[in-house]
């Protein structure tokens, strides 16, 4: 991007020292930070809830198909051989 002539970037250090002067006092600075800080912080726990839940409603869902898929694969063979065992057929 081509930039017009006689404009300028500005400096960051000559941006941070001009607005150094318009700072509100420490004690409102202060409160400020506390208030970002639990603004911050409720944020971020919403979001971390929200991203585990799903995370825990995917995990569910494929532990569920897995442990059915076990299931109707193996039970069959488990209560086959039971039978044949209690009713006396060997399994040859």
């Amino acid at each position: 991007m081509a930039s017009e002539p006689g404009e300028s970037i500005p400096i960051l250090t000559d941006v941070i020292l001009s607005a150094s002067a318009t700072l509100p006092p420490l004690v409102e600075r202060d409160a400020l930070v506390a208030e970002l800080q639990t603004a911050l912080a409720a944020r971020t726990y919403a979001l971390t809830e929200e991203v585990l839940r799903a995370a825990f409603t995917e995990l569910e869902a494929s532990l569920f198909e897995r442990i059915t898929a076990r299931l109707r694969r193996e039970l069959p063979e488990i209560i086959d051989a039971t039978l044949r065992e209690r009713l006396g057929e060997e399994r040859g």
